[in-house]
């Protein structure tokens, strides 16, 4: 690929440009402002409810729900990295970052999502585990397990796209860089340098792939094992009630593998480039809204917890005078 000459390369003089979705008219932009204030505040509201439910409830402390915390801090800062950024560009026209603004965002998003998809594996370990093999589950998860775990998980998302990042801010930009996307995703930020993109493109897409094939080929195994386990049981009963308890997780990494199939189809389709931007803030956003969706809703525990909390605040207040 040619290189384009820069007109300078200092850290500290670069600033970034978000285009934003170039093609949107400016008519929209208060209404798709409202759209996506209101499922930030969804996942917000969500997350946290889900969060207070676990830790106040008692009959929550469980390693399954442990994880299910995990992914709720998860969603939170997941959409925080970028949602806010988002807003600020579609109300004020705040389309400005600095050179570490940029790369900060860049690493705490792709990190965040890395992390996602490992959480998702430790969950259908735990299924795995509380299935196929019930009598070792008091024994293989326990509180020091499920730490080590959830920080293993943790870790390995937060040392994976550093040395995408770190190189690709080593990159020649222009003192003003444009950026065609809503926030700074590392594949936008590569194609709006004047470096020769080609390996730091291709670098950006085997970790794209290693993230996303190697969790989901650990969660369709775990499953595998699952299914054939639950198969073995005679009593129908027996079998509904196995596949209950994994029916939210499955949900979760249906919803979280669907949106990387529509930013994955986006990005190699011959499609225009408006579509690739929204793809890639669907990846961002589906997710983390449908998550505490799909546990208030599918989950008969979760939803008595939210329940028993709503219900013991309302007399407390009807006591005030």
């Amino acid at each position: 690929m040619q290189t384009t000459a820069c007109n300078g390369s200092e850290d500290s003089s670069i600033i970034f440009y978000l285009m934003g979705i170039p093609s949107l008219p400016k008519s929209l932009f208060l209404p798709i402002f409202f759209v996506f204030l209101l499922l930030y505040l969804l996942i917000l509201v969500g997350n946290t409810l889900i969060l207070v439910a676990v830790v106040a409830e008692p009959s929550l402390h469980k390693p399954m729900y442990f994880f299910l915390i995990n992914l709720s801090v998860l969603d939170i800062l997941f959409t925080t990295t970028t949602i806010p950024k988002m807003l600020s560009l579609l109300l004020l026209g705040d389309r400005f970052l600095s050179f570490p603004a940029c790369f900060l965002q860049m690493y705490l998003f792709h990190s965040f999502s890395c992390s996602e998809a490992f959480t998702l594996v430790v969950m259908a370990y735990d299924r795995y585990v509380a299935i196929c093999r019930p009598l070792h589950y008091p024994v293989h998860m326990t509180p020091q397990n499920n730490a080590i775990l959830a920080a293993s998980a943790w870790l390995t998302a937060f040392l994976l796209p550093i040395a995408a990042v770190v190189q690709t801010s080593q990159m020649a930009f222009n003192n003003i860089a444009h950026i065609y996307h809503c926030f700074c995703d590392h594949l936008a930020v590569v194609q709006a340098s004047c470096s020769d993109t080609t390996p730091q493109t291709f670098m950006g897409f085997c970790i794209a792939m290693v993230v996303s094939f190697l969790p989901l080929l650990l969660v369709l195994l775990s499953y595998a094992h699952i299914l054939a386990s639950v198969l073995r049981i005679r009593s129908r009963k027996g079998r509904s009630k196995a596949f209950s308890t994994c029916s939210s997780h499955l949900l979760v990494v249906g919803t979280y593998y669907s949106s990387i199939a529509i930013a994955y189809v986006a990005y190699r389709a011959d499609l225009p480039l408006d579509f690739h931007i929204m793809g890639n803030v669907v990846y961002a956003i589906l997710t983390p809204v449908l998550n505490p969706l799909i546990y208030t809703l599918r989950n008969k525990d979760v939803k008595a917890a939210i329940t028993k909390m709503a219900c013991l605040r309302g007399p407390k207040n009807a006591e005030k005078p």
